[in-house]
């Protein structure tokens, strides 16, 4: 069952970067791309529990400001040779509205 919760206007949102959205599932990093896509990863690095929203976004890619491990947004898995992954979450873009389902 979707629970769709609005989030904030695209631009809210920095190109190459992210913003924190409280949740009862704890904090969700939303991120936009250069392409500005958007993705939502659980705020919390696989590895060592670092904070996702403050990594390098790259592509579809965010590092870790940690440790370096690299997270794919469309999975939340981490990059081979690295084993994890940070839960996604559904989002999409509607009328420049970025929404988020919980």
């Amino acid at each position: 069952m979707s629970e769709w919760k609005k989030i904030c206007t695209l631009e809210d949102i920095p190109r190459l970067g992210s913003r924190v959205v409280k949740s009862t599932h704890g904090d969700i990093a939303v991120f936009r791309t250069a392409d500005d896509e958007v993705f939502a990863l659980h705020d919390k690095c696989p590895h060592k529990g670092g904070p996702l929203s403050q990594g390098i976004v790259a592509g579809k890619i965010v590092t870790c400001p940690m440790h370096s491990w690299k997270i794919q947004f469309e999975s939340g898995e981490a990059v081979a040779p690295d084993v994890g992954c940070a839960k996604p979450f559904a989002v999409k873009i509607e009328g420049g509205v970025v929404w988020i389902d919980l």
